[in-house]
């Protein structure tokens, strides 16, 4: 379907609920699990999208609502969902896994600390890491299904970005504390320990970071002092520096991106700390050139971004004045 239209929009199925801040997470099945979230009180209620048909159902009910919480799909083919935010001021050290083929949310061990806008991240060893808002970090034992304390970070840090490297270390970047960040660190899984790697040329939070295919990380946007940012950066795990990039036509925070099977970065949607965002870019790592693509039907923060098995691109929920439930799909 679509075939002969590519970088264009359009609408799919929506949600049975609006919901924004929420997971969205593409199964062994090729189906998208989304979890939680808030749309005026914060959810605990779960939806799976159909590519083939293009619809949702309801799913079974998480125990606990929550948002800004993380979902990590396991290699039991299992969903890892961890912490959040229950919107009373007390953050979530709860932990839930999602069979996909029963329907069925199951409570696991809970972790050590309570945890909001968290960040989780599989490693080789097949371990989550999960980082947040102190500077402390856990990991999961896929086979114990066991949470123990791993090394603290050197700086506390939150709203902030981890990513796995092609060497199955984990680079966080960026984020708040009493300020705006501008220091990465690393995790290597090895030795449980963090050490200090470049620092960014500019501080942000909100921001987003892809891994791209020839193993740098391109960190896009977010927020520093009194703007939205539009400049981008580039991190090369060689050298552990950091070099600027091409700049994004939009400064934009709260957005989402995703690396596409041809190499290049979609990033879609945010604020521009005045108004939701329409617009869409490209960025090529081979020219490190931005290109605006064709713009989402719907201006959107807060969303998830997610490429289906079929190689489409599809975006989901977010928020624009109000919470929203409509669901596009972009030809790549």
């Amino acid at each position: 379907m679509y075939a002969h239209q590519i970088h264009r929009w359009f609408y799919t199925g929506s949600m049975n609920g609006a919901r924004s801040s929420h997971t969205a997470s593409v199964l062994i099945n090729g189906k998208v699990l989304v979890t939680g979230g808030i749309n005026g009180t914060v959810l605990n209620s779960t939806e799976l999208y159909d590519p083939l048909t293009g619809t949702w159902a309801v799913s079974g009910n998480m125990n606990k609502a929550r948002f800004h919480h993380t979902a990590s799909v396991l290699t039991n083919g299992k969903v890892l969902v961890t912490g959040g935010d229950t919107g009373t001021a007390t953050n979530l050290h709860s932990a839930k896994s999602y069979v996909s083929f029963k329907k069925i949310l199951t409570t696991i061990n809970d972790m050590n600390n309570m945890r909001n806008s968290s960040k989780a991240s599989i490693s080789r060893n097949e371990s989550i890491l999960v980082t947040t808002g102190h500077n402390s970090s856990e990991l999961y034992d896929l086979s114990t299904e066991a949470w123990t304390i791993s090394g603290s970070m050197n700086d506390e840090r939150s709203f902030h970005t981890a990513s796995v490297l092609l060497n199955g270390k984990v680079l966080v970047a960026g984020g708040i504390n009493t300020g705006y960040l501008k220091s990465t660190e690393l995790y290597d899984p090895t030795t449980g320990a963090w050490t200090t790697t470049g620092s960014m040329n500019d501080a942000r939070v909100f921001h987003s970071a892809t891994v791209l295919t020839n193993g740098k990380v391109l960190v896009t946007g977010g927020f520093h002092i009194d703007r939205a940012k539009n400049s981008a950066e580039l991190y090369d795990p060689s050298t552990g520096i950091w070099t600027p990039t091409g700049d994004m036509n939009d400064g934009r925070i709260f957005h989402a991106a995703t690396l596409l099977s041809n190499g290049k970065v979609l990033v879609t949607g945010g604020d521009t700390g005045e108004s939701a965002l329409e617009s869409v870019e490209l960025y090529d790592p081979t020219t490190e050139v931005w290109v605006t693509s064709t713009s989402m039907n719907e201006a959107r923060m807060y969303h998830t971004i997610s490429v289906l098995t079929n190689e489409k691109v599809l975006v989901v929920g977010g928020y624009n004045g109000d919470c929203m439930n409509s669901s596009e799909l972009y030809n790549t």
